[in-house]
């Protein structure tokens, strides 16, 4: 089976007992008139598909020049327009999603998946206007993206954010979208699971699961309680062929408002930084502990004169609780944590040598000291078409690194460059370029500048050292 992101359309999904609907007395009633019986979601349904959106996400890429352009018989196939000067060939490509009104004035809420290096994005609402769509802000680690319609002729249909945290398993949810192109549908089903982790999609994974049918297309599509309120942003699929088998995942609407906010405010989210590295409780280290079961998130380091450090928390403190809410790894640590405003503190529960206890930990944003001072590495050396960045406590958790890294690492690479055919990532620390060791990015660029017969060139990726070597 394979997790699948689900860029394609829209779906949208409802999260209370139907017989909320009707005011009935208990779930366990039975239809006792034929109203009863009729009952309907479709004013829910009138109430949401206006503000869910087509998004459709663009791209021109160069394709790779014929070898045989100069030649005067392929010339004319190739499209030359004077011997020896093969015409430039382009193809176009595109990829179908959804997204959400959540702001009359066009804000729009989508998946970073769908819009990922697009050069156009057009959107088309469920009366069939069409719109140019600029993008706002986009966020890898949430896999979320916001976009602002441009010429907007008055104020658009939009919907609200729910509570997400007051959603229960068996809620009953609506997904809205546009599953294989086919046009806007409506989908129900419930609530099958909450707080789902180890899914592997985005940095920051705390997912709702439904059976409410999604498939490709729905990306960014709403998930909607009974009240037609954002419950949370359709984002993946659990699949062996590629269609809905009956579980899919949704980003919790709380984390979603993090990302729209912020959009609202300038672009840049701001997030609380812990300062401490977290490791999931297995069985085994759960039966150490004396715990019932594996729960909570244990530190196994502590930045110096961090937020933690400040705090009093110690290597091999067990996390069981932030703001009095349980968590049972760090994923869901970091969805609650990272979902809390700045300022202020919060109450993280712990236990230390098998005894409870409370600290209170400063909601404070990462410091970016030195500064990222980024760099495109231009030229013919094996990390052409990269970006690198100076590391901070502030780069680290962008990088989704260790927060006490120093040095640079690779923050993009560009599609079809040299770093991307060599095999470089977003996240490669740089630790050595023949023979070496770069400290800021003015070092790394004027090293990777010089000629070399022979590159050597190691990274640190995942905790372990790679070594490259090329010939020039």
């Amino acid at each position: 089976m394979k997790i699948a992101r689900v860029a394609a359309g829209v779906t949208v999904a409802f999260g209370v007992a139907a017989a909320a609907l009707s005011g009935a007395a208990s779930a366990q009633d039975v239809p006792k008139s034929r109203a009863e019986i009729s009952l309907s979601f479709a004013p829910v349904v009138k109430k949401v598909v206006p503000a869910v959106v087509n998004v459709y996400a663009s791209r021109v890429v160069a394709q790779p020049r014929s070898p045989f352009g100069d030649d005067p018989l392929f010339r004319r196939f190739f499209g030359s327009e004077a011997p020896g000067q093969a015409a430039p060939r382009q193809r176009q490509l595109q990829s179908l999603g959804s997204g959400v009104l959540v702001d009359s004035s066009g804000i729009i809420v989508t998946n970073n998946h769908v819009i990922r290096d697009a050069d156009a994005v057009r959107v088309a609402l469920a009366d069939r206007r069409e719109y140019d769509a600029d993008i706002v802000l986009k966020d890898e680690k949430t896999d979320l993206a916001v976009l602002k319609v441009r010429g907007a002729d008055g104020p658009l249909p939009a919907l609200t954010f729910a509570d997400s945290d007051g959603l229960e398993v068996g809620d009953l949810v609506l997904a809205v979208g546009n599953p294989f192109g086919v046009g806007q549908t409506v989908t129900q089903g419930i609530v099958s699971a909450l707080a789902r982790t180890q899914v592997g999609i985005t940095d920051y994974q705390f997912f709702i699961q439904t059976d409410a049918a999604i498939n490709p297309g729905n990306s960014g599509g709403a998930l909607v309680d009974v009240d037609g309120n954002v419950v949370g942003i359709n984002t993946a699929i659990y699949s062996k062929s590629g269609g809905s088998i009956g579980i899919g995942f949704a980003i919790p609407a709380n984390m979603v408002r993090q990302v729209v906010e912020a959009a609202k405010q300038g672009g840049v989210i701001h997030r609380p930084w812990l300062g401490a590295t977290l490791q999931a409780v297995s069985a085994d280290i759960a039966d150490g502990l004396g715990l019932g079961r594996p729960e909570g998130a244990i530190v196994t380091a502590v930045v110096a004169d961090g937020p933690a450090d400040r705090a009093g928390l110690r290597v091999g403190d067990l996390i069981t609780t932030v703001g009095g809410k349980p968590v049972d790894d760090p994923d869901g640590f970091g969805y609650r944590f990272t979902t809390r405003p700045l300022g202020g503190a919060v109450e993280l529960g712990i236990l230390r040598a098998g005894k409870a206890e409370t600290l209170k930990l400063a909601l404070v944003e990462a410091p970016e000291v030195p500064a990222r001072e980024p760099r495109t590495l231009k030229g013919i050396s094996p990390l052409g078409g990269a970006t690198i960045v100076n590391l901070s406590p502030a780069a680290n958790d962008a990088l989704s690194l260790p927060g006490d890294r120093r040095g640079v690492a690779v923050s993009e690479v560009a599609g079809g460059s040299i770093a991307e055919r060599v095999g470089f990532q977003r996240g490669d620390i740089l630790v050595e370029v023949n023979g070496a060791r770069p400290e800021t990015t003015t070092e790394a660029a004027r090293l990777l500048s010089v000629r070399a017969g022979v590159w050597r060139i190691a990274v640190e990726r995942d905790g372990r050292v790679m070594q490259i070597v090329l010939r020039g």
